[in-house]
C-alpha cells in the first residue's frame, strides 16, 4: 500500500490526498511494511511544515567567486536559521536542491501569498564608509526578520561590474517576498564609477551610508594598515606633503575618504537626497537602538530591532548584542572592531581639524545634519 503523502500537482500547488479507506487490520506480515510507511508519512509531513514555513539558506561564504551549491544536504537535525533564530528541523530525510524548483506557488494561508524564497538584487546598500561603523550596522540590521542581508562584501559596483547584473543576482542570499535585500560595499561611497552604475541597476534603491569624524576615521584607517603592513611610515609623515609648512596630502587614502562633501555630491547628481540615509558613526556606538531605529524607518521596516538587543562591552568600548535565544554567549565583533588607535603627535591632529573644518561644514549642509565634529 503507497504511503499516504502530499501531492504536488503539475502547478506546483500541495494538497493532501482524499483520506484513504479503511483497511482491514493488519496481519504479522503486513505490521513491518505498514509501520515503514507511517514514519515516511510522518516525514513528508513534516517536510511540508518546513517548506511552508520557508527556507531561508545559510549566508554565502567570504569568497567572492562563488561555487555551485551541494546538490544534496541532510536535513536531519538542521537548524533552520533565519537572521539569527533557529528552530530545529527534524526532518530525517536527504533532498535534491533543486527538488522543488519550477514550483513558485507555495501558499502559507489563503491570502495566496507566494514563500518561495527567491534570488533578487538588492533593494538597499550600505555604500560607506570605510572604517565607519559598517560592519556593525549590518550586523545589528540583520537581527531584523525582514532583513536579508550578504555577510561578505562583494564589490560588484567597484570591481566586478564586468561580471554582469547576473552574477551579482546569484550573490545575494535568497529572500521571501516582503523581505529587504542588501549588502554592504564601503568602497563605493568614494568610487567615482559607482554612482551611475548603481542608478542604471535601480533608480529606487535605498543607500546608507555611515559617517564619522574624519580625523579619528583615518587613524582607525591607519591602525588597521599598519596591523597588515607593520613597516610603513609613520601616520605622521604619510599624512603631509611638507610637514614643514603642514601641507596635507588629501590624496592619501585615510585622508582622502573624509572628504564626505566632495564624495556625497557625486551621488546626489544621481539620487534624491531622500533616497540617502546618512548614520551617525559615533552615535552608533553609543545609542545604537536610536540610530537602527532611523534606519529601521528609512527603509521602511517596523522598528523591531530595539535597545533590548544590546548592552555596552566596557572592555572593548563598543556595543555588543545581546545572547540571541538558543545561544549560550553574547555576540560582539571580530577582535580588530575597538582596537587600540596609533598613537598620532597632538599638533599633527589639530593641523587634520583645521583641515577639515571647512570640508565638515560643507557636508553638514549638504546633509541638513551637524554631526558635531571639532
Amino acid at each position: 500500500m503507497a504511503p499516504y503523502l502530499p501531492w504536488i500537482s503539475e502547478d506546483g500547488s500541495f494538497s493532501l490526498p482524499p483520506s484513504p479507506s479503511p483497511l482491514p487490520p493488519l496481519g504479522p506480515a503486513e505490521a513491518l511494511p505498514s509501520a515503514h510507511h507511517r514514519v515516511l508519512s510522518e516525514h513528508s509531513l513534516l517536510l511540508l511544515v518546513y517548506l511552508l514555513t520557508g527556507c531561508c539558506e545559510s549566508e554565502l561564504s567570504e569568497n567572492t567567486d562563488i561555487k555551485p551549491p551541494t546538490r544534496e544536504f541532510l536535513v536531519s537535525g538542521w537548524q533552520y536559521e533565519r537572521n539569527g533564530t533557529s528552530v530545529e528541523r527534524e526532518v530525517n530525510t536527504a533532498l535534491g536542491e533543486d527538488a522543488f524548483s519550477g514550483h513558485p506557488g507555495l501558499e502559507a494561508n489563503s491570502s495566496g501569498k507566494e514563500w518561495t524564497a527567491t534570488r533578487r538584487l538588492p533593494q538597499a546598500l550600505i555604500i560607506g564608509v570605510k572604517k565607519g561603523g559598517t560592519r556593525a550596522l549590518l550586523e545589528f540590521l540583520r537581527l531584523h526578520p525582514d532583513i536579508r542581508a550578504l555577510g561578505s562584501e562583494p564589490h560588484f559596483f567597484d570591481r566586478h561590474y564586468a561580471r554582469g547584473l547576473d552574477w551579482y543576482r546569484s550573490m545575494m542570499p535568497k529572500a521571501l517576498d516582503g523581505q529587504i535585500v542588501m549588502e554592504k560595499t564601503p568602497r563605493y561611497f568614494v568610487t567615482v564609477e559607482t554612482p551611475a552604475r548603481v542608478h542604471a541597476m535601480s533608480k529606487d534603491v535605498k543607500l546608507i551610508v555611515v559617517v564619522r569624524d574624519p580625523v579619528t576615521r583615518a587613524i582607525s584607517d591607519y591602525t588597521q594598515i599598519i596591523s597588515k603592513t607593520p613597516d610603513i611610515p609613520p601616520f605622521e609623515s604619510l599624512a603631509f606633503k611638507n610637514r614643514t609648512n603642514g601641507e596635507i596630502d588629501s590624496l592619501w587614502s585615510p585622508l582622502w575618504i573624509g572628504l564626505y562633501a566632495q564624495h556625497l555630491e557625486r551621488w546626489l547628481a544621481w539620487f534624491p537626497r531622500t533616497q540617502i540615509h546618512l548614520v551617525s558613526g559615533e552615535r552608533l556606538i553609543s545609542d545604537p537602538a536610536g540610530e537602527l531605529g532611523k534606519v529601521q524607518d528609512f527603509l521602511g521596516l517596523q522598528r523591531i530591532v530595539t535597545d533590548k538587543h544590546f548592552y555596552f562591552n566596557k572592555t572593548k568600548g563598543f556595543p555588543c548584542l545581546k545572547k540571541p535565544e538558543g545561544s549560550s554567549k553574547p555576540h560582539c565583533l571580530g577582535k580588530t572592531k575597538g582596537r587600540m588607535h596609533a598613537s598620532i603627535d597632538r599638533e599633527v591632529l589639530q593641523r587634520l581639524r583645521e583641515f577639515y573644518k571647512p570640508h565638515n561644514q560643507r557636508f553638514y549642509e549638504m546633509a541638513g545634519q551637524d554631526f558635531g565634529w571639532q
